[in-house]
């Protein structure tokens, strides 16, 4: 089941509301889906994705030269052993202090000594009391790991945990964890704190709302569990969005043998964070980050990377370079999803063809990408994929209606009309079926346009000397020829009344311009001096073939009208009403033993009246026949023969 097929709108309905209503009620349909679907979480991997994506594509900012990374390499751990022991870590503190280092982290476990240098350990950690090691939380389904024994109760301590995605995926840092009785600093914060400690910036209520932390002189609003396109996420503690803004460049680093051997100039290292980590595969401290989904061969980062992009980022956020990535209040959000809806409906009226609808597709989509990129590279998270969504279901939903729509009328239009009008004519009343059509029916008008009438001469007794079958062939091969006059000289054939034809000329796009009402007429009697030359060319092969010869009469009058439609949905017929139809139908059948003259040619008699004549610019040689009254009518009308063209 289609969601077109949700909108399928009963005939009645249609006739109510216009296709704008139509395309707003779908919006809004379709808005309530989406919202829906946002709301359980539906949307939110497909929005992380484009999240991620906008990550990859958004330029990188330069590098922070303020942390420096030591790493054990899988040459370092062949070197000098695995785990690292406390005298060679001790090495490591004696070295980095000795070269200046603001402050040290240190992301390596060691609740248990690891002989050697336990004592040597001790010292080191005494001499620097910058050292900030890691610990780990632990909590559901994961154990707590201790400092250095130390350490233990200091404010030389944070925690390694993360909170990762499904997939993996870190998207999120945090400031604090608690389990009721113990609040833990993390790893990046108690570093990001000793670095500022020399410019006096610590971590306070934010004035306006002491719920939210302020560090320096930024805001850092916790993470919700629906911020974002998430749904429902796990919001312990407190949580920030990651920018990873230098991502993909990578932080100094330099191994621990360069270290412990001397290679490491004090200028690389002084007034620095430097965090000592491991870049040793074997070990498999991997993290997944929004920049993994990429192309690069290797994408993932070690952990000692991820704490030093968090560590950079609360340090521009304490300095003010750097806002934390913010959120649209719920109203908000649901309202953008709503106006690209309502777009979607608007895109699809104003496509209507399937290419139009395309197009819209595709300019609306790259709009809305582009804002949505836009607004990220400005650390604004607004949703893509819900109104993405809501659009284009909006715009193929209702794109689905119109079709339909438009298929309903085509149908009704060729049903109503046939083929007896022109190409021309046909395309016209397509491009402008909005001014001709009204509630799926020819729109009630005011006109003026030229009636033609056209009889057979005798056709009672004609029709007595042919067997049914073959009076019907010979009666349909005439109509033919007739109506094909008709279309070619743009008029439309409105009925048919036994072997009576009813021509219209300027119906049913109707004319306003008095040029273009005397073409009509022109061209109305254009068609009948053609009708005559056709039954002049079909007359000797009729005889040849035993069929009767025979004569027309044709009346034609120009004048207003009343055009519509009568009929119920399943038996629909365009027509019009007034006496300009009465006239030329009088016309047609004035003085029905009266005959054109020898000039005029035997086999068609054309009558017009004065309002026709005098719109003909004098084309013609004419005769006037008289006055001819009409039936509960005191005015007369002139009438006149049309003989030849001038």
């Amino acid at each position: 089941m289609t969601v077109s097929s949700l909108f399928l709108v009963p005939e009645r309905i249609s006739k109510l509301f216009t296709p704008l209503l139509i395309c707003l009620l779908i919006g809004n349909l379709v808005f309530l889906l989406v919202w829906g679907v946002r709301a359980t979480g539906g949307l939110q991997s497909l929005e992380l994705s484009a999240y991620d994506m906008a990550f990859r594509l958004r330029p990188s900012a330069p590098v922070d030269d303020r942390i420096v990374l030591i790493t054990e390499t899988e040459e370092d751990l062949h070197r000098w052993g695995y785990p690292l022991s406390d005298e060679v870590l001790a090495q490591v503190l004696d070295r980095l202090g000795q070269a200046g280092a603001r402050v040290i982290g240190v992301d390596k476990y060691r609740d248990a000594p690891v002989q050697p240098g336990e004592q040597h350990l001790n010292l080191a950690l005494k001499n620097n009391p910058h050292v900030v090691w890691v610990s780990k939380f632990g909590g559901v389904g994961a154990t707590a790991v201790a400092p250095p024994k130390l350490l233990q109760g200091s404010g030389q301590v944070g925690f390694n945990d993360l909170i990762d995605d499904p997939g993996g995926i870190v998207r999120r840092g945090l400031l604090f964890l608690d389990d009721g009785e113990t609040v833990a600093y993390s790893l990046p914060l108690m570093m990001a704190l000793h670095y500022l400690e020399s410019s006096q910036i610590g971590l306070q209520p934010d004035p306006s709302n002491p719920q939210h932390l302020r560090l320096g002189v930024t805001t850092i609003p916790p993470f919700e569990q629906h911020d974002g396109g998430y749904v429902g996420a796990d919001a312990a503690g407190y949580q920030f969005l990651l920018d990873y803004a230098a991502m993909p460049g990578r932080f100094p680093r330099f191994t621990v043998t360069e270290l412990l051997e001397g290679k490491v100039s004090p200028e690389k290292i002084r007034d620095r964070i430097v965090i000592v980590g491991t870049t040793a595969k074997s070990i498999n401290d991997y993290f997944f980050t929004p920049y993994s989904q990429g192309l690069a061969t290797d994408q993932r980062i070690y952990g000692v990377e991820l704490f030093a992009h968090v560590t950079s980022q609360l340090l521009r956020f304490a300095q003010g370079k750097q806002q934390p990535f913010r959120i649209l209040p719920d109203p908000l959000e649901y309202g953008w999803l709503w106006i690209w809806c309502m777009l979607g409906a608007a895109a699809a009226l104003r496509g209507r063809t399937l290419r139009g609808s395309l197009a819209a597709v595709v300019v609306g989509g790259a709009m809305l990408g582009a804002t949505c990129y836009l607004a990220f590279v400005y650390a604004w998270w607004i949703p893509l994929v819900p109104p993405l969504a809501g659009f284009l279901l909006t715009v193929m939903s209702a794109a689905s209606y119109i079709s339909s729509q438009e298929k309903r009328q085509r149908a009704m239009l060729m049903k109503i009309f046939s083929r007896h009008v022109s190409n021309e004519v046909a395309s016209a009343l397509w491009e402008q079926r909005d001014q001709f059509l009204l509630g799926g029916r020819p729109r009630p008008q005011q006109i003026t346009a030229t009636v033609l009438f056209s009889d057979i001469h005798g056709f009672t007794s004609v029709s007595e000397k042919l067997a049914p079958e073959r009076l019907m062939d010979w009666l349909n091969e005439y109509m033919e020829a007739m109506s094909q006059i008709v279309s070619e000289h743009h008029g439309v054939v409105n009925k048919y009344i036994g072997d009576a034809v009813m021509a219209l000329f300027g119906a049913p796009l109707a004319h306003t311009d008095e040029q273009e009402i005397a073409a009509d007429a022109v061209r109305a009697v254009e068609c009948a001096l053609a009708m005559a030359g056709e039954i002049a060319r079909l007359n000797p092969l009729w005889v040849a073939k035993g069929l009767p010869e025979i004569s027309i009469r044709v009346g034609i009058y120009t004048g207003p009208l009343v055009a519509g439609s009568l009929g119920g949905t399943d038996r629909l017929e365009y027509t019009v009403i007034g006496d300009t139809v009465n006239i030329a139908s009088r016309l047609e059948s004035y003085d029905k033993d009266f005959t054109a003259d020898a000039d005029a040619g035997r086999c068609c008699r054309i009558l017009i009246g004065d309002a026709t004549l005098k719109r003909l610019g004098g084309r013609y040689r004419t005769k006037s026949v008289g006055s001819v009254a009409f039936k509960g009518k005191e005015e007369r009308i002139a009438s006149y023969q049309v003989i030849d063209r001038l």
